[in-house]
């Protein structure tokens, strides 16, 4: 029988791989607006006349209202599913990447971010619950790195098309212009997107009353796999993620005194490196399921060391292969945070599915969130000493990696009671 479609299992095809693809450009074009701040930071800082603290403002701003959204877009996606809650979220952070472009003061620009993040944090959620719905439950960890490996791709286009453009069109133009990608995918997705297959219509949701959200929340917490999905998301995303959203360009021009090209060229090291590791990190786990901790305290012991050694590098500067090689790791780091939402799924039926990834996800975002605060405060503090403020990556890394080995083997074993008793009552389904 294992090699017999669950009952309910969606079949997947062409069809799926249609619709499931514009979702996921939906959620291309929100990593294009989320990390277009990345390649600005410096533009960002001249345009407003900020410090390095009113300037992490931006991005912390914009992933605290992506984390604070990020349950009550699980539960909104569980009730009405993926097409409104896509709709909603393009109008959005296509009105904040159009505001952005426009604004003539710190307070409206930190509005529009906060807009922008309001319609980011619709996304990827409902792309994961998109891809459950159309197929099978077996492709569910390739389809989840599918769509972090896309999502990637619209960060490497802020780190090549946005940052040229920045310095060629200018601010206004460059911003504008791209928002304009945003109403293209709204056309598309309000024209051809459907939530599920033909015959594969989910049961009705009840009615949302608040005594129901909390049992469907607590009931979602209550499962060790969905806290050890946060805890595996919150410790593997954020030490590439803080990077690419804001600090990287600054420190590698400022602290390692490279130029403004040849820090473009890293961060787009990055990117490529997280699109090829996504691919292996989803074959392998698609396999081999016991291979998740794993892959994932490996993927932090490796992005700490890294870290640690270029920091601590003597002289002024790191040497260029030593940078080479931290970004390399760092790539690993998105397709490692993926792993969070595979112990999360099995962990928890299908109506519950949007409700715990969007606890998973809080996870990432609010280490991103806590790091580029740090950071920030760190670095008007120490008058810009770089290495001091990344220390702070260590602190979050050890906290996580604490959680993970308390609640892995709790996991795992309720993982197996849940596989035994799903193989009971298979055995006893009447043919």
């Amino acid at each position: 029988m294992s090699g017999v479609a669950l009952p309910g299992d969606p079949p997947g095809g062409r069809r799926a791989v249609t619709v499931w693809s514009i979702g996921v450009a939906v959620y291309f074009v929100a990593i294009v607006f989320r990390t277009s701040l990345g390649v600005a930071g410096l533009d960002a800082a001249d345009r407003f006349h900020i410090d390095a603290s009113a300037l992490s403002t931006f991005s912390i701003l914009q992933l605290l209202v992506y984390a604070g959204m990020q349950i009550p877009v699980g539960l909104l996606v569980d009730r009405f599913g993926t097409k409104k809650v896509l709709t909603l979220g393009v109008v959005l952070f296509t009105l904040g990447q159009l505001g952005f472009a426009f604004s003539p003061t710190y307070g409206t620009a930190l509005a529009s971010r906060a807009l922008l993040g309001c319609g980011d944090a619709m996304t990827f959620i409902s792309v994961l619950r998109l891809g459950s719905r159309w197929f099978p439950a077996r492709r569910g960890p390739m389809v989840a790195q599918l769509a972090g490996l896309v999502g990637m791709a619209g960060n490497l286009v802020s780190t090549i098309v946005i940052s040229r453009t920045l310095h060629g069109l200018g601010w206004t133009a460059t911003f504008a212009g791209s928002s304009l990608a945003g109403v293209l995918v709204l056309v598309v997705m309000l024209l051809f997107l459907k939530d599920h297959p033909e015959g594969f219509e989910p049961p009705p949701a009840p009615h949302p009353g608040a005594a129901s959200v909390r049992r469907q929340i607590a009931a979602a917490w209550r499962e060790p796999g969905t806290r050890l999905g946060m805890w595996v998301h919150f410790t593997t995303q954020f030490p590439a993620m803080f990077f690419l959203l804001l600090w990287g360009m600054p420190f590698l021009v400022e602290a390692e005194g490279l130029s403004r090209a040849t820090a473009g060229e890293l961060l787009t090291l990055i990117v490529l490196s997280n699109m090829v590791v996504g691919l292996v990190y989803g074959q392998i786990i698609a396999r081999h399921q016991g291979a998740r901790a794993p892959i994932a305290l490996s993927t932090v012991g490796a992005t700490a060391l890294l870290w640690a050694c270029t920091l601590a590098y003597p002289g002024d500067h790191a040497p260029m292969w030593l940078l080479l090689t931290l970004c390399t790791v760092l790539g690993a780091c998105g397709p490692a945070s993926m792993i969070g939402f595979d112990f999360a799924r099995p962990a928890n039926p299908p109506e519950r599915q949007g409700t715990a990834s969007g606890i998973v996800n809080m996870g990432g975002f609010i280490a991103s969130m806590t790091t580029l605060l740090a950071v920030g405060v760190l670095l008007d503090a120490t008058d810009d000493n770089y290495r001091i403020a990344f220390c702070s990556v260590f602190v979050l890394e050890a906290l996580g990696v604490t959680q993970i080995l308390r609640l892995r083997r709790r996991s795992a074993r309720r993982e197996s009671e849940r596989l035994v008793t799903s193989r009971v009552e298979a055995v006893h389904v009447p043919a």
